[in-house]
């Protein structure tokens, strides 16, 4: 919705004590404003009814402008209980964009990824298809029980992010006759990560190019479910750079 100086306090301060309202400052000849209202609209209109997205344009309204200190545009503020909660200057990617809304309220697919069920999570794929977070968790879902196929499926789309280069790497090794290749499968299977990195690391040393990619992509996936601090994090990513290295 356009709010203007007379609306403002009754749309975006008094509304804001209900749900969380983000005000986009922007004007007309301001290109950089062109290109990101389209963006946050679609953003904003994954989360309805949890957030409200309010415009003001600064020509019209230069009071506002001047009251909440905007000095460049596009300037984008999250208004909460009549106060501002958080903002951003300029144009921004659409997973910074993403990463702000999601401070303020998560989307309608966020919370189907929290439910964490195979429905739950391909309802949120169905809802958000380039939501990163739900082809990850329903693709890890698919590869422990064994339907690679569809993990494929799932996964290939969002192959940039190391969680999924790494399952989508399990699922191609499976194809693999290297001995140690298959054990640490099998150990990952059972839970056991370190006897995993361990023949997985082993495998290396023996390994085309191909394959190397792959073993190094599962490593760094488990190393991601586990954490940076992990202490098997800490002690097989040393020797997995020095492996490839």
């Amino acid at each position: 919705m356009d709010v203007t100086e007379a609306t403002f306090e009754a749309e975006v301060l008094e509304r804001s004590r209900e749900v969380p309202v983000v005000v986009d400052f922007w004007a007309e000849w301001c290109g950089p404003c062109r290109q990101l209202g389209p963006l946050i609209e679609s953003a904003v209109a994954a989360r309805e009814p949890d957030v409200v997205l309010a415009k003001v344009d600064i020509d019209a309204n230069p009071r506002l402008a001047q009251a909440y200190r905007v000095m460049s545009i596009p300037a984008v503020k999250a208004f909460r209980h009549g106060a501002v909660v958080d903002e951003f200057v300029g144009m921004v990617p659409p997973p910074m964009l993403e990463a702000f809304l999601n401070r303020i309220v998560p989307s309608q697919a966020d919370k189907l990824v929290a439910e964490g069920d195979e429905e739950s999570l391909r309802e949120a794929v169905r809802r958000e298809p380039g939501h990163t977070g739900a082809r990850v968790a329903l693709g890890r879902l698919l590869v422990d029980d064994g339907r690679s196929d569809e993990a494929l499926e799932v996964l290939e789309p969002v192959a940039h992010d190391p969680d999924a280069a790494g399952l989508l790497a399990r699922v191609r090794l499976a194809a693999s006759d290297d001995p140690d290749v298959q054990a640490g499968l099998a150990a990952l299977a059972r839970g056991d990560e370190e006897a995993a990195l361990t023949h997985l690391l082993d495998a290396i040393g023996r390994a085309d190019r191909t394959l190397k990619d792959q073993l190094r992509a599962a490593m760094i996936g488990i190393f991601r479910r586990l954490g940076d601090q992990h202490p098997l994090t800490l002690r097989f990513r040393k020797q997995l750079a020095r492996a490839l290295y």
